[in-house]
């Protein structure tokens, strides 16, 4: 004798997908940008990552105020500039200022310790800038976001932000002549 089979023309059920949050697929695929923001913005490596998390949380629980006509990327840096500017300032009264990261990794080419150089230079040199006239230098220069879409990410008027620019592009011409002259024997 066989035993009996219940048979149902209905078809396996299929387990279900987690449905992915918008918020991830941000961190997904901007966690790269966020992380050369914070260190453009001066914070040091080793806070680097701690940092752009705390970015990520405070997007997750704001998702909801993210105004999807706007660039995902101005509003995420509005908000690294905000927690960047509030680290800075805990780090200041914690402990004396942080000395400019130098790791090693081993041997390079010549064209990658070239770049490094000029990386750690550019980055020196945005270190002597104040942090408001930093942010609207990089978004302008770096990011390339018109200035209409930085005043509004950093709640400025545009005039001011113009203003911020032409002192921040002074200055850091003088940081980067200033650091030469350091650099060289």
């Amino acid at each position: 004798m066989t035993p009996l089979r219940l048979v149902s023309n209905r078809p396996d059920p299929q387990p279900e997908k987690p449905s992915t949050h918008p918020c991830l697929e941000a961190f997904q695929g901007e966690f790269h940008y966020l992380v050369r923001s914070l260190r453009r913005l001066g914070v040091c490596a080793q806070d680097v990552e701690d940092l752009a998390h705390e970015v990520f949380l405070i997007l997750y629980r704001t998702w909801d105020n993210y105004d999807p006509g706007r660039p995902l990327r101005a509003y995420l840096f509005g908000i690294a500039f905000r927690v960047a500017a509030n680290h800075g300032r805990k780090r200041r009264r914690e402990s004396p200022r942080a000395v400019a990261d130098a790791s090693d990794t081993g041997l390079r080419p010549d064209q990658a310790l070239e770049a490094k150089q000029a990386r750690a230079l550019v980055l020196s040199a945005l270190e002597r800038i104040p942090l408001q006239r930093r942010a609207v230098l990089i978004l302008h220069d770096i990011d390339e976001l018109p200035m209409s879409e930085i005043a509004s990410t950093l709640s400025i008027y545009r005039f001011t932000g113009y203003s911020r620019l032409r002192k921040a592009r002074q200055e850091f011409a003088a940081a980067v002549v200033s650091l030469r002259g350091e650099s060289e024997p």
